[in-house]
């Protein structure tokens, strides 16, 4: 392979002013779009030795047949410029979004002479005003129920308002009370425009207001004895009451934020975006992004920002914007939101308090949402299928691989070394027969590895035969004319063979797996690596990865296969160095449970609790200084 590239641009061609950069392929499709604030400065890294570069990004530019460039006035501009490139060309090598569901709105038309309201997924109605995404439509149907008690306004069809409007006899929404537009005769065209616009208001976060001005009528009312009204009020505040139950108040009452919490691995990512208005959350809506390319968490952040608004309403646009991080443009950003706003915006990462604490409320969402993205891949019979067949080929294998072991080892800086392994079987997780492994003495990782995986293959050749022996054995009585006699015998821990070993690691990893299985005389199973870096598949013996493609199903199984070991295995040297502290404590005279229990939760940790002095240690009830003092000297000689 040339280490250069045939259409790298010569020294000093690309200039180094901001700009925008389109790599195309032989036949002239654009691959990949991106801007810059020095053009020569970031195109210059993507003509580096090709060895150096990621492995997906030598794939785009080994892909491309050219580069070109357009240089524009201002940062700025480039970003306009990028965006909107991207949305002209969907280059396959950017970032590629897949919204989880068509989410529901509510739609109020505004353009129409008497604006009604709607549910609706369609986001092109001409002059409507939105808000949602709501989770389910029955949210939206619940939301606008309780809404029309307060602010009655228009919910017919456009030929319901038309016939009314004509005959001067009330739609039939009117008759029954769930339609309070100029077709129910009870409101002109005017004023039914200003309940409109109250309704509006309220939904854009101006809750607080309406609630006021409805208590201080209420009372008005019944000071005049007018209790007809002021039942009327009440009623109006007990639904606006249930409006905002629906979402508490997770701000102060004056913020309208956007939040995104993002989620991501080598592959893809999952983005949860939350629309706070007047404090509370009014909306969430769930993305998932397919990663062609590597590209730093700031890049995808700013990459989201654009796709969010680049088509956006200026009411759409909030005052603020909260990010999990900055991007390198940030203030380019910053001022490109304003511009479409018309107003400020504050593009900020939420660091402390309420917000900070709502960001990691969405993060977590949204790392829920992406392990649940590659679980439905892994799940879906189709996907699975193809997974297997696509790994069998790519491993070069005689059949699918319909059980495979994965093996990780974890440890705590060379202490408490333990290792997992986790079986799925026809592309599902088999829980049941999950093993974690407790290794005394080890060297390294590929030492422990070789240890786990010779003890786990010791068993393949014994229980297989003690399986057999298990299957249900029948005797009959010949004298007595009895019934059969079934008896059920348990199979052993291992009693099925592999096709396939994957083990947590590169080529060191998969050279301590090969050994065990040579020593084991189990050359006939399949062993394969992958390492975390570029999401490389090893293979014994072989100087290169295997580089599945970013889109494979074999590579989603293989990386839920690892991802789900490395949680057993934590899991497991959690719950162990619980259980060996609590022994350690338990062999203190005069420290019971109740007391080991009060000491871990006082200083949060054992690492805490070993650092302790014996007078931090008195300072807790039923801790003398003695018992201090032994706790102190048991921990020292741990």
């Amino acid at each position: 392979m040339a280490d250069a590239l045939p259409y790298k641009p010569k020294p000093g061609e690309i200039p180094t002013q901001p700009g925008v950069y389109r790599f195309r392929d032989a036949d002239g499709r654009v691959l990949y779009v991106g801007k810059a604030k020095n053009l020569r400065a970031r195109l210059s890294n993507y003509f580096a030795p090709l060895h150096t570069l990621h492995e997906r990004t030598r794939r785009m530019v080994l892909t491309a047949a050219s580069v070109e460039w357009t240089v524009v006035g201002s940062d700025v501009e480039s970003l306009q410029l990028e965006y909107m490139w991207i949305q002209e060309f969907s280059p396959p090598f950017n970032v590629r979004y897949k919204d989880d569901k068509s989410y529901p709105y509510m739609a109020i038309t505004l353009a129409d002479e008497a604006p009604r309201v709607i549910v609706t997924r369609n986001r092109r109605i001409p002059g409507a005003r939105y808000f949602g995404p709501y989770p389910k439509v029955w949210a939206v149907h619940d939301t606008i129920d309780l809404m029309i008690k307060v602010f009655p306004i228009r919910t017919c069809s456009d030929a319901s308002y038309k016939k009314a409007m004509a005959t001067g006899r009330p739609c039939f929404p009117g008759q029954i009370g769930r339609c309070g537009g100029p077709c129910s005769m009870k409101v002109t065209i005017e004023e039914h425009r200003a309940i409109v616009d109250d309704f509006v208001a309220f939904m854009a976060g101006g809750d607080q207001r309406f609630a006021r001005d409805l208590t201080a009528r209420m009372r008005e009312a019944a000071a005049a004895m007018d209790y007809e009204s002021a039942a009327v009020y009440r009623d109006r505040l007990q639904a606006i009451d249930a409006v905002l139950s629906r979402s508490s108040l997770v701000l102060a009452e004056d913020t309208d934020a956007d939040l995104f919490g993002i989620a991501e691995d080598e592959l893809s990512a999952a983005v949860q975006h939350f629309v706070v208005r007047g404090g509370r959350v009014r909306g969430v809506r769930a993305t998932t992004i397919d990663k062609e390319l590597d590209i730093s968490s700031a890049d995808l952040v700013d990459q989201v920002l654009q796709r969010t608004y680049g088509d956006a309403e200026s009411s759409d646009i909030p005052r603020q914007v909260l990010v999990p991080r900055l991007p390198d443009d940030a203030a380019e950003l910053e001022q490109w939101l304003q511009e479409r706003r018309g107003k400020r915006v504050s593009l900020q990462v939420a660091q402390r308090g309420r917000k900070a604490d709502l960001m990691r409320t969405a993060t977590v969402n949204a790392q829920q949402a992406l392990l649940l993205h590659k679980t439905r891949r892994t799940s879906d019979y189709t996907s699975r299928t193809k997974a297997l067949t696509d790994l069998q080929l790519a491993l070069g294998m005689d059949e699918a691989p319909l059980r495979i072991e994965c093996y990780d080892v974890s440890h705590l800086s060379g202490t408490n070394v333990v290792a997992s392994m986790v079986v799925f079987e026809d592309g599902l997780p088999r829980k049941d027969q999950y093993r974690s492994f407790s290794i005394a003495e080890t060297t390294d990782d590929t030492d422990s590895l070789y240890q786990v995986l010779t003890r786990r293959l010791a068993h393949v050749d014994r229980d297989e035969a003690a399986a057999a022996a298990a299957e249900t054995a029948a005797a009959v009585d010949p004298a007595d004319g009895e019934s059969p006699v079934v008896t059920e015998r348990k199979r052993p821990r291992f009693a099925y063979r592999p096709q396939l070993l994957v083990v947590d690691g590169g080529a060191p990893q998969v050279a301590a797996a090969a050994r065990a299985l040579e020593d084991a005389g189990h050359a006939e199973i399949a062993l394969c690596g992958i390492a975390k870096r570029l999401e490389e598949i090893w293979l014994p013996g072989e100087d290169f990865p295997v580089i599945l493609p970013r889109t494979s199903e074999a590579l989603y199984l293989i990386q839920r296969l690892r991802d789900e070991a490395h949680r057993f295995a934590i899991t497991h040297q959690r719950k162990r160095r619980k259980r060996d502290i609590s022994t350690v404590l338990g062999e203190v005279p005069g420290l019971g449970d109740a007391r080991i229990k009060a000491l871990l939760r006082h200083f949060g940790s054992v690492a805490a609790l070993s650092n302790a002095s014996a007078d931090e240690m008195t300072a807790l009830p039923g801790i003398g200084p003695k018992l201090a003092a032994a706790i102190e000297q048991r921990l020292a000689n741990r």
